[in-house]
């Protein structure tokens, strides 16, 4: 896992929740999602905090991904905790996916 991303402990995740950390909570999501969906097919991108690249296939080494999934922290986190659905999220237009495999939603939910 990139040092930038990192899995918070039960404890760490209910304080940045409470203290309403935004940054904190879009890092977690990610760690727990290249956990749930390891490999280097799809970047997924949370500007401005974060990216990564999950999900099993070709491994993208240079330039832009064939596959990209981008979206805001707020709809990561609803996509991450369940309060919204991956088709929810695509037809209201705040996730955009292009490229093979950008189907998120066998890993989705996350939890929390």
């Amino acid at each position: 896992m990139p040092a930038r991303l990192k899995l918070l402990s039960p404890d760490q995740l209910a304080t940045a929740e409470a203290d309403g950390d935004t940054r904190a909570l879009v890092k977690h999501y990610l760690a727990a999602l290249e956990v749930r969906a390891p490999g280097r097919s799809v970047e997924v991108r949370v500007p401005p905090f974060a990216a990564v690249q999950v999900v099993p296939g070709v491994r993208h080494t240079r330039g832009t991904p064939p596959a990209v999934v981008e979206t805001d922290a707020e709809t990561w986190l609803a996509l991450a905790t369940g309060r919204t659905t991956w088709g929810e999220a695509l037809d209201s237009g705040s996730v955009r996916a292009s490229g093979e495999r950008t189907d998120l939603s066998p890993y989705l939910p996350l939890g929390g």
